[in-house]
């Protein structure tokens, strides 16, 4: 598993700015933006990925993964 599979990615619409827009919570907010889905979403995971390389290359701690199931289980007894 590559360590950007490890962050939970969002591309969600946004009604203010009329497109969709991606965010790594933990790792990025929002930073990408389009009007197709899928196209924002394979820009915000070479986002997540060229951000935890470098994050490497400068000897810094990546922050705690939030994808899997531990993840999953706590956004379902959220709701």
């Amino acid at each position: 598993m590559s360590d950007s599979a490890k962050y939970v990615k969002i591309v969600a619409w946004s009604d203010e700015d009329q497109c969709f827009v991606g965010s790594c919570p933990g790792i990025i907010g929002p930073c990408c933006h389009g009007d197709d889905e899928v196209k924002v979403y394979r820009q915000l995971c070479e986002i997540v990925a060229e951000w935890i390389e470098i994050a490497k290359r400068d000897n810094k701690p990546l922050p705690a993964p939030t994808a899997g199931i531990k993840f999953v289980q706590q956004l379902f007894a959220a709701n």
